[in-house]
């Protein structure tokens, strides 16, 4: 069975399959700079792991996109503050251009229920 959670003519915001959760690209406000950005980015996922009946402590594994790599520790530092620490997932930065300039931040998480 596949649940799809905000579905949209494109894509939908996450997909339920088995126990695991997938959610599209999460990104924050754009003008914002990347630390607000994380903070509402995180704050997305947060919401749709709960409609999704889970949490970030079942993250399985989180890739995150930069526009400018050298925003790594601002991020990194919001991150740190938001994570499970007893049950950190797997994960991994790069740097990439996003669908428009002013996105800072795109996270993408695939989670277990």
């Amino acid at each position: 069975m596949i649940t799809r959670i905000q579905p949209g003519a494109r894509m939908s915001e996450a997909v339920i399959h088995g126990n695991t959760v997938y959610l599209a690209g999460q990104v924050g406000e754009p003008g914002d700079d990347v630390t607000a950005q994380t903070k509402t980015t995180l704050a997305e996922i947060d919401a749709l792991l709960a409609q999704a009946g889970t949490d970030k402590s079942k993250i399985l594994m989180a890739t995150i996109w930069l526009a400018d790599i050298a925003d790594f520790e601002a991020m990194n530092a919001v991150w740190d503050a938001w994570v499970d620490k007893a049950n950190p997932p797997a994960r991994a930065t790069s740097e990439a251009k996003l669908a428009t300039p002013d996105y800072l931040v795109e996270i993408i998480v695939v989670a277990a229920l």
